[in-house]
C-alpha cells in the first residue's frame, strides 16, 4: 500500500524575504494599536474616566492634545484605553466564531449527506437575519454587557466560518492523502483534525482577519447604539455614541476615537490583502 506522506503536497515554503507591501503597511499601522491595547492605562497621561467639569469641552492643546469631552475627560486618554476594549472584542469574538465555525464546517464537508445538509440549513438560518439585527436579538434578552456583545458577535460570524470551512474541505476530500488515510483506516477525527484541517489553516488564517474588521465594526455599532459597551467605559463606538449632541460645539470628542477605528480597519485589511499575497500558493514555491 502506497504511503500517505508520499502521496501528500510538500509543505510550501514562503519566501519571507519578499513580504508583500500591503502586509508591512497593516503591520505598521497596527503596531502602535497593538501597544495601546497593552498598555494604554500606563501611556495615557490622565485617568480615562477622571472628570475634570472645569476643563470640559476644552479644544486639542498641549495640555490635552486631543481636547476634553463633556466631563472633562482627556479624549485621547480614553482612546488609548479604548483600544484595547475594541481589538479585545474583534479578535475575541472572531476566536469564538473560529472554535464553532471551523469544526462544524468540517463535519458538513466530510460527512456530508443529512448531517452536512442539517448544519448548512442552520447556517442559512442564521445568515437570513442581518448581522446588527441578529446581534441584537442575542443581546436583548438580558442587561448589555461586553462579553456578551462578544459571544452576539461571534455567532452572527459561525455561518461565515462554517462555509468557508466546508469548501474547503470538499475540495480536499478529492485529494489523493485523503484517500490513502481512509485506505489505511484512519478515523473520521484523525482525518479531521489531522489531515484536513493543517491544510486550511492559510484560506482561514485570510478569512479571521477579515472577520476581525468586521467584528470590531459591528462592536462598536452594537456599542453606539447602547447595546454592547456601557458607560463609563472608553470603548470607541460608545464614546462616537457620547459625542454626538457636541459633534458642532466640539467635533474632536469624535474625531479622535473615529480616527482610530480608522486605523485599525486599514491596518487589518491591508494585513488581509498581504496574508492572501503571502499564503497564495502561485507566490509561494520550495527552494
Amino acid at each position: 500500500m502506497t504511503d500517505a506522506t508520499s502521496i501528500r503536497p510538500a509543505p510550501r515554503r514562503l519566501r519571507m524575504s519578499a513580504l508583500p507591501g500591503s502586509l508591512i503597511v497593516g503591520i505598521v499601522l497596527l503596531a502602535p494599536l497593538v501597544v495601546a491595547a497593552v498598555a494604554g492605562s500606563w501611556l495615557a497621561p490622565y485617568p480615562y474616566d477622571e472628570m475634570n467639569i472645569l476643563s470640559r469641552l476644552q479644544p486639542p492643546g498641549a495640555d490635552f492634545w486631543f481636547g476634553t469631552d463633556e466631563f472633562g475627560r482627556d479624549v485621547f486618554s480614553r482612546t488609548l484605553v479604548g483600544t484595547g476594549s475594541s481589538l479585545v472584542m474583534g479578535v475575541a469574538a472572531t476566536a469564538l466564531s473560529l472554535l464553532a465555525g471551523v469544526p462544524l464546517g468540517l463535519v458538513a464537508g466530510y460527512k456530508g449527506g443529512r448531517v452536512g445538509e442539517a448544519i448548512m440549513r442552520a447556517m442559512d438560518v442564521l445568515m437570513s437575519f442581518p448581522p446588527i439585527l441578529l446581534g441584537i436579538l442575542v443581546l436583548a434578552v438580558t442587561p448589555p454587557a461586553q462579553w456578551k456583545a462578544i459571544a452576539a458577535i461571534g455567532i452572527v460570524y459561525v455561518p461565515q466560518v462554517v462555509r468557508l470551512t466546508r469548501a474547503i474541505t470538499l475540495e480536499l476530500m478529492q485529494e489523493e492523502f485523503i484517500t490513502a488515510a481512509r485506505l489505511r483506516g484512519e478515523s473520521a477525527t484523525y482525518i479531521l483534525f489531522h489531515e484536513i484541517l493543517p491544510n486550511i489553516w492559510p484560506p482561514l488564517a485570510v478569512e479571521a482577519s477579515l472577520r476581525v474588521v468586521f467584528a470590531i465594526l459591528l462592536g462598536a455599532s452594537l456599542s453606539f447604539i447602547g447595546m454592547g459597551a456601557q458607560p463609563p467605559s472608553s470603548d470607541w463606538g460608545l464614546m462616537i455614541s457620547e459625542a454626538r449632541p457636541f459633534v458642532e460645539q466640539a467635533p474632536w470628542i469624535a474625531l479622535c476615537p473615529g480616527f482610530a477605528l480608522a486605523i485599525a480597519v486599514i491596518g487589518i485589511n491591508l494585513l488581509g490583502d498581504g496574508l492572501r499575497a503571502l499564503l497564495d500558493p502561485r507566490n509561494t514555491g520550495a527552494h
